[in-house]
């Protein structure tokens, strides 16, 4: 097109690589090009240029383009002056708002210039044309739809309770399963503690049928061997169940998980399991299983209770129930640093957690609650706060919840949490775990 008077436009656009490219086109298809960058600025050079055509971005700073629109038609030299719409914004309660506000035409962002152009040229080719019409540019790219890689490596959590199970509305967010973790990685599933959550942990292996199942117990507390009764892959031939512990048990592991099995307490003996069952004391060479390393500290706890590390494709995770880091220290947890002396006697699970990807730590009493639990066995909120510091662990999930502790309790407790990493100057991402939650690694 080569009118003998070029068409005056002016852009309206606040992003220069935006509009630079808008001008380079249409001073190529001949016409003449002035660009401003905010909507006050346009309305000025409305009055002094009296452009043919006006190219207008909605957002923009000062005054958007809705405004500048509202003022254009409101006055009698600019009422009619013909204005194409060029937005990111499509929605259509906007769109239909400047389409009553007379605008000739709207192109929704990103777009080609040269799209651009040849609506200029249709314009001017044809005066005539009223009315507006809405569209974009078709997708450049692919539809963008992926899908969830359930089989990369990944913990479940099964129970998250402390104690004993607890049930009722008030528990529904966090659950109510006591101590069971799993986690899994191609073929394998391993377990990590035989709380109440390991009833449904054992009914997610009955459909894929018989295997080979790893269980490691921390320590023989009822709530982290109570659910061994109602693990159903015990009573199925064909499945074989190994189960780790440490030795310091006082009764032997099998005696303690099978005397849950007595007639006294149960109606199934232990004479009625059908699954092969290995029971294997742990000592200092880590367990390997299908490519995963499984390491074991000893934890701040009553009894010969342990804490696991599992490291496989460089990633580690260490489960941690129970651990009351730093027994009975109540004061500020900027005070712990590495040469406090309470610190050197923890020296080992420290430098056990140093670094790891992801901790599952308690956290279990608040700082208001520790001092009538101190020796328990159990951390209060602040230590555990300073222990992920000083291990300077990458992410952290509060898990063994106290079974007095209610939905509303634990989301006003992480927002405690929260605000002690910030008073400590220290940042970690930190969650609370619920039963049924999964985290890939």
């Amino acid at each position: 097109m080569n009118p003998t008077q070029p068409k005056r436009i002016l852009v309206v656009e606040d992003v220069r690589a935006i509009s630079m490219r808008i001008a380079h086109v249409l001073k190529a298809h001949g016409y003449e090009v002035d660009v401003v960058k905010d909507g006050e600025e346009c309305l000025e050079r409305v009055a002094t240029h009296q452009p043919d055509l006006m190219i207008l971005d909605l957002m923009m700073p000062k005054l958007n383009g809705v405004e500048v629109l509202k003022t254009l038609r409101a006055k009698p030299e600019t009422e009619l002056l013909p204005v194409i719409v060029c937005t990111s914004k499509d929605f259509s309660t906007e769109l239909k708002y400047v389409r009553d506000l007379g605008a000739l035409d709207v192109i929704i962002k990103p777009f080609e210039p040269e799209l651009l152009a040849r609506r200029v040229n249709d314009f001017f080719g044809v005066a005539t044309t009223v009315g507006m019409e809405v569209q974009a540019e078709s997708p450049t790219t692919p539809h963008y739809t992926p899908t969830l890689d359930t089989l990369r490596p990944h913990i479940r959590l099964w129970g998250t309770r402390g104690s004993i199970p607890v049930s009722g509305p008030q528990f529904t967010q966090h659950g109510g399963n006591t101590s069971c973790m799993e986690f899994a990685f191609g073929d394998e599933r391993i377990l990590f503690d035989a709380g109440s959550g390991l009833r449904e942990a054992g009914i997610s292996f009955l459909k894929d049928g018989p295997r080979h199942i790893h269980l490691f117990i921390t320590h023989t507390h009822w709530d982290h061997i109570q659910g061994f009764p109602f693990f159903a892959p015990i009573y199925v031939p064909g499945f074989e169940i190994t189960v780790y512990g440490e030795r310091g048990f006082g009764r032997n592991l099998e005696s303690l998980l099978g005397g849950q099995l007595d007639r006294d307490y149960f109606p199934i003996q232990r004479e009625d399991l059908r699954a092969k069952m290995n029971f294997v004391f742990l000592d200092e060479n880590p367990v390997i299983i299908g490519g995963a390393k499984i390491s074991r500290e000893f934890a701040h706890h009553p009894g010969a209770t342990v804490a696991y590390k599992i490291e496989h494709e460089g990633k580690s995770i260490a489960y941690v129930p129970d651990n009351e880091f730093l027994q009975g220290f109540r004061g500020d947890p900027k005070e712990v640093l590495p040469e406090h002396p309470m610190v050197m006697a923890q020296e080992p699970m420290i430098r056990f957690l140093k670094d790891v990807d992801l901790l599952l730590h308690e956290a279990q009493y608040p700082p208001d609650e520790y001092p009538k639990k101190v020796g328990w066995g159990h951390s209060n909120l602040a230590n555990a706060c300073a222990l992920a510091r000083l291990a300077t662990v990458k992410k952290w999930i509060v898990l063994h919840h106290d079974p007095n502790h209610d939905d509303a309790f634990l989301h006003k407790k992480l927002n405690l949490t929260w605000q002690i990493l910030k008073h400590m100057d220290h940042y970690v991402p930190v969650m609370h775990s619920y039963d049924g939650m999964v985290e890939f690694v």
